[in-house]
């Protein structure tokens, strides 16, 4: 069983990772906690007292907790509500349905390696673990300004005129000013280090030059005074943010990179301000020939200034592993045009309200989410479901923001505005997983908090024994080598190993029509043995059409059943009372008023009908009312449930009288889909609540690997219980309420996009188009981001475990070969960038 429990107490990922660590200890648990929110989910054999957990927690810190408003799988499906006001393709958050943004939820600020879970910051700056530049998240809205094509310094908050020129003024985007800020401002800082830094390193350098010209001009003592100058502007304005974060790194006892950066810089400039004012205090052995002491100026200011090089790397290309937000953030467009009365007047998209009637012409992208009310039109998908062909839609079909018209203009109505429409909803989807932690991701935390301590030791060792038993002057060669310990050192390469794989293979993802919750269901996706799939709307097209209707009554006629089948469904949202519907909208019949309305999950509708009490639904409906069915009757229901298509009895009192033939055509992709899965070693098996001979009509037509027909919701979840007793790990596909337990406690729920709301909050990735090749892309996907990676880690991890001991000088007395501290400045700032600049790759992999 599993339980969802409040925790409160907790400030950081630290805390985090004390909780879950002082839960796991408890007898019988496995619990995962999140800080945002503040949760712990645990799954237990058996039900621990939240007494025992607090206990744990007592012991480890000052932390809470207590049962949670909702529980996990089976015993909080039962709570489960439908939301009317959430769009019927719309991601929600696992546990809630999804509710609007705040208008204001784009300015916030989070750390590209996650170190507080999904914390957000309100203003810019850097993150108080890790000491990183906080990274801006894109906005789901956008704010509408315009300007001037002529006279750009014109913007204002709504169309019009250009008061200078009288052009019309033309849409920008808020974020353009919003946008590199943090590159910018580093840019400008490296700039000033350069200028600075430049010339205390050739100062440096020209020692080595025969007949030092510099020397002919002052003495090197007087030139140690200029590189002192020299080095205040790179030490405190260009970089002077390294040793700020350095020393809150010591005092909250969060090292990181900052830490050995902030030492090793720190300690070289600090040591040549004391050989400047104190130089008598010195052994000779730090002494060069002319009686001066030997100073790194050029040593700390050319770390500081590579290392800001590193940093300014690093913010142009975060700026690119976010680029499928920014991405889907253009597909909204800033104006639409909205008609009052006879006129259509250009209006931004904030003000569109539900009920306003809009204008979309030839080439422009569908401003919110809504209906098509006049015209037929062909609507180019691709940027919401990653599918090429463009699709048909006529008067009443659903359209989505950001999508593009084809060559006709056609009036929509306005239904989801916002952050309600499903484009905002995939961007807050995306937003929230690309900040998740993937499970391995606790293996480089758990490196990392090790790592700065032992680097520290590991340079003091190299300081002694470069002092004991290295040449003259031993001294010195042992300062230079510890320096460049802690410079090569880089934890940040391995922090960012995971989140930034995540990020873009989570964007990558939904570009392409697959929407990931979080960073764990993504590396689940990777380790999947079964799959397990419902039939109406996953396997079919999920718009089943009534064929004929039969009446077994000589005193009914086809309409006098059909007109009773339309008024029992007239109450029911189920896509096959649906059909009936429509079917009788088709034949003119009206539908009655029906009381006492009841849907029976998983059998059928009963209902009061005049003085008839009505059933309509399968067998077990008819066993469950005690309605008896006739031989003949059961014989020609039982011919069109082998041709794969499903029939609803219709039972007036204690007797069946007729039946409803439905038929769902098989999705055209179902079976290359089933087919690829299949070649990875995937078993695929159908649940479906229809009928035996209709389920195994359809398990042979696409070569399933099985099949389970007549299945109740809570028969789905026992067999998928016992699944996994045996040890499969198993992803379910279902798109309806009665596949929401079931998806819940799958190891992946894989939910339609075209499906309800209840089973897309119940799933842990959500398919927009609702084709099962979404399935094998996001199985590769999964794929992809776990090789990738696990290229970052073996990166980082293999680039410290070379690097360290080369820096320590454990080459020169074989090569005589050393490393210089400005070089391992340099190679530190590389190997960040280079785990992203990897992570990157993920924007080309191929899923098909």
């Amino acid at each position: 069983m599993k339980h969802t429990y409040r925790v409160t107490g907790m400030s950081c990922d630290g805390c985090r990772t004390k909780v879950e660590q002082a839960l796991n200890k408890v007898k019988g648990i496995s619990a995962v906690v999140t800080l945002e929110p503040p949760e712990a989910t645990a799954t237990m054999e058996k039900h621990i007292p939240t007494e025992k957990l607090q206990e744990a927690l007592s012991a480890t810190g000052n932390y809470t907790i207590e049962m949670s408003g909702h529980h996990h799988a089976d015993e909080h499906n039962h709570q489960r509500t439908k939301s009317h006001d959430a769009h019927p393709n719309a991601p929600h958050h696992h546990g809630t349905i999804a509710e609007p943004l705040p208008k204001d939820s784009g300015g916030k600020y989070y750390c590209p390696m996650h170190c507080e879970g999904d914390k957000t910051y309100d203003k810019p700056g850097n993150c108080p673990v890790c000491g990183m530049d906080l990274i801006k998240q894109p906005s789901l809205r956008k704010s509408a300004k315009y300007t001037c094509p002529m006279h750009p310094e014109i913007i204002r908050d709504k169309p019009g005129a250009c008061p200078i020129c009288g052009m019309d003024l033309i849409p920008i985007s808020a974020d353009v000013e919003e946008e590199d800020k943090t590159y910018k401002q580093l840019l400008r800082k490296f700039k000033i280090a350069t200028v600075f830094t430049v010339p205390i390193f050739i100062i440096s350098m020209s020692e080595m030059i025969p007949s030092n010209p510099l020397f002919k001009l002052m003495d090197l003592r007087y030139w140690n005074w200029v590189q002192f100058a020299f080095s205040i502007p790179v030490v405190f304005y260009s970089t002077w943010m390294f040793f700020e974060r350095a020393w809150r790194s010591v005092i909250t006892w969060n090292l990181n990179m900052f830490t050995l950066i902030g030492i090793g810089a720190g300690v070289a400039w600090l040591f040549s301000i004391l050989a400047l004012l104190f130089p008598g205090i010195f052994p000779d052995q730090f002494k060069t020939h002319s009686g001066t002491v030997y100073v790194y100026f050029e040593a700390a200011t050319v770390i500081l200034t590579l290392v800001l090089l590193g940093q300014l790397l690093e913010a142009r290309a975060h700026g690119k592993t976010n680029s499928a937000i920014k991405e889907l953030l253009k597909l909204a467009p800033n104006t639409a045009t909205k008609i009052v009365g006879e006129k259509e007047t250009s209006v931004s998209i904030d003000d569109i309200q539900k009920g306003d009637l809009l204008r979309v012409k030839p080439g422009e992208k569908v401003p919110v989410d809504g209906s098509i009310k006049v015209g037929e039109v062909t609507i180019d998908e691709s940027m919401i479901s990653g599918e090429p062909i463009p699709v048909d839609k006529k008067p009443g079909d659903k359209i989505s923001s950001g999508t593009i018209n084809g060559n006709k203009t056609f009036t929509m109505l306005a239904e989801k505005v916002g952050s309600e429409t499903l484009l905002s909803q995939i961007i807050e989807m995306v937003n929230s997983a690309s900040r998740s932690k993937a499970p391995i991701q606790k293996l480089a935390d758990k490196i990392s908090s090790y790592f700065v301590p032992v680097v520290v030791l590991i340079s003091t060792v190299t300081f002694i024994i470069w002092a004991v038993y290295g040449p003259e002057p031993s001294y010195v060669y042992g300062f230079v080598n510890a320096i460049a310990v802690l410079i090569i050192a880089c934890p940040c390469a391995l922090g960012l190993a995971t989140p930034m794989s995540v990020m873009v293979g989570v964007g990558k993802g939904a570009k392409s029509g697959i929407l990931i919750k979080n960073a764990e269901s993504l590396e689940k996706m990777n380790a999947i043995d079964v799959v397990i799939i419902d039939k109406t709307g996953t396997v079919t097209e999920g718009k089943p059409s009534v064929e004929k209707v039969i009446s077994t009554d000589a005193g009914l006629t086809e309409n006098d059943i059909l007109q009773r089948i339309i008024s029992l469904n007239g109450s029911s949202e189920h896509p096959l009372a649906q059909a009936t519907l429509r079917y009788g909208e088709e034949k003119k019949i009206d539908v009655q008023p029906v009381s006492n309305f009841e849907a029976i999950t998983g059998k059928g509708v009963i209902g009061v009908l005049g003085k008839e009490n009505l059933a309509l639904g399968n067998e077990k409906l008819m066993e469950q009312v005690k309605a008896k069915i006739n031989p003949d009757l059961e014989k020609q229901v039982k011919a069109e449930q082998k041709q794969g298509k499903t029939v609803s009895y219709l039972a007036i009192g204690k007797s069946a009288i007729g039946f409803v033939v439905i038929s769902d055509k098989i999705k055209e992709s179902s079976k290359e889909a089933i087919q690829k899965l299949q070649k990875e070693g995937l078993q695929v098996i159908m649940f479906t609540g229809d009928n035996e001979d209709t389920a195994k009509a359809v398990s042979e037509t696409l070569n399933l690997d099985g099949y389970k027909a007549q299945m109740l919701p809570e028969d789905k979840l026992k067999e998928i219980k016992h699944l996994q007793a045996e040890g499969k790990k198993v992803a379910m596909a279902g798109d309806g309420i009665n596949d929401a337990p079931a998806l819940s406690q799958a190891d992946i729920g894989i939910a339609m996009g075209t499906g309800t709301d209840v089973a897309i909050e119940s799933s842990a990735i959500t398919l927009v188009k609702g084709d099962l090749n979404g399935i094998a892309k996001a199985r590769l996907l999964s794929h992809k981001v776990m090789g990738n990676i696990k290229g970052n880690l073996f990166f980082a991890l293999g680039y410290n475990v070379l690097g360290i001991p080369i820096a320590a000088g454990i080459l020169y007395p074989f090569f005589g070969v050393l490393l210089s501290p400005m070089i391992a400045a340099l190679a530190m700032s590389f190997s960040s960038v280079s785990v992203i600049l990897n992570s990157l790759r993920l924007r080309s992999a191929k899923l098909d």
